[in-house]
C-alpha cells in the first residue's frame, strides 16, 4: 500500500503552477524577445524626444545663462518624463493583436500566473524605457551637460516606476476597449493634457493663475518637479512627493490591472 501511494500522481491542487517571479520572468523573456527581433523600435521610441531636444531646447537657452547648461538641466529631466508617458502610455497597442487573434485568451489558460502576464509585460516595457532613456542621457553628457550620478540613477528609477503605472493603465484600457481605433483617441487624449499640463516644456510658473492651479492636479506635474530637483543635485520635499506619487500610481494601477487580467480569464 505504501509502494502504492509512493507512485500516485499528486492531486491536481497540489501540483505546482511555478512560482510568480518564475512565471514574471518567463513573459519578460517572451516580450523581450520581441522587442530584440525588432531593435529599431528602442531607436524609433527616442525619435520624439531627441527631436525636442535638438529643435526646442534652443530657444530655452536664455534661462540658463550665457552657457546654456542650466537650461538643458531643467529641459532633459522633463524630456524623459515625457518619454516615459508616451512610451509607457501606448504600451497597450502590443496587446491589441494578441486579443483579436486569440493569443491572449491562449496564455490566460495557461500555467502562467494571471499577475505574471500583466507584470511581465509591464517590466518589459520599463526595461526598454530604461534604455532609451540611458541612450538619451549619454547623449547630452556626450555633449556636456553634467548631471549628478546619484540624482540621475534615483531619477531613472523613479520614472521606471512611473513607467509601471503607466503602461498598467494602458493595458487596462487595452483591455477594456479591444480595438486600435478605440484604443489611440483614448491614450492620446488623455496624454496629451498629462505633458502640457505637466510643465516639461515650459515652467508653470510662468503660467496664469488658474492655468498653474490646474496643473497642480497633475501627477505627473510633481514626478517632472522631482526630476529636476535630482538632476540638480538637490533633495528637498520634491523628489519625496515626487516619489510618493509615483509609488502610489503604480501601487493602484497593478493592484486593479492583477483584477482586471484574472477576470479576463472568465
Amino acid at each position: 500500500m505504501t509502494a502504492t501511494m509512493r507512485t500516485q500522481p499528486p492531486p491536481a491542487a497540489a501540483r505546482t503552477r511555478g512560482t510568480t517571479a518564475r512565471d514574471v520572468w518567463i513573459v519578460f523573456q517572451r516580450q523581450g524577445r520581441l522587442v530584440l527581433r525588432r531593435p529599431a523600435l528602442i531607436l524609433f521610441g527616442m525619435l520624439q524626444p531627441v527631436l525636442y531636444l535638438a529643435l526646442f531646447s534652443p530657444l530655452l537657452e536664455g534661462l540658463g545663462g550665457p552657457t546654456g547648461e542650466g537650461s538643458w538641466r531643467w529641459f532633459v529631466p522633463g524630456l524623459l518624463v515625457m518619454l516615459a508617458l508616451f512610451a509607457s502610455g501606448f504600451a497597450g497597442f502590443g496587446l491589441l493583436p494578441e486579443l483579436a487573434s486569440g493569443a491572449h485568451e491562449r496564455l490566460l489558460v495557461s500555467p502562467v500566473s494571471r499577475v505574471a502576464l500583466l507584470l511581465g509585460r509591464v517590466l518589459a516595457d520599463a526595461a526598454m524605457m530604461f534604455t532609451q532613456m540611458l541612450l538619451i542621457l549619454a547623449l547630452v553628457v556626450a555633449f556636456g551637460l553634467r548631471i549628478p550620478p546619484l540624482g540621475a540613477v534615483v531619477g531613472l528609477a523613479l520614472l521606471v516606476v512611473l513607467g509601471v503605472g503607466l503602461s498598467t493603465l494602458s493595458y487596462l484600457v487595452a483591455l477594456a476597449v479591444r480595438q486600435t481605433y478605440v484604443f489611440a483617441p483614448i491614450v492620446q487624449g488623455a496624454l496629451m493634457p498629462l505633458m502640457l499640463l505637466s510643465g516639461v516644456l515650459l515652467p508653470m510658473d510662468l503660467a496664469p493663475g488658474w492655468l498653474y492651479a490646474l496643473s497642480r492636479l497633475n501627477p505627473v506635474s510633481y514626478v517632472v518637479d522631482a526630476e529636476r530637483a535630482l538632476f540638480a543635485g538637490e533633495w528637498g520635499p520634491a523628489v519625496g512627493v515626487g516619489w510618493a506619487v509615483a509609488l502610489g500610481l503604480a501601487v493602484v494601477a497593478l493592484a486593479v490591472g492583477g483584477r482586471a487580467v484574472r477576470g479576463s480569464a472568465r
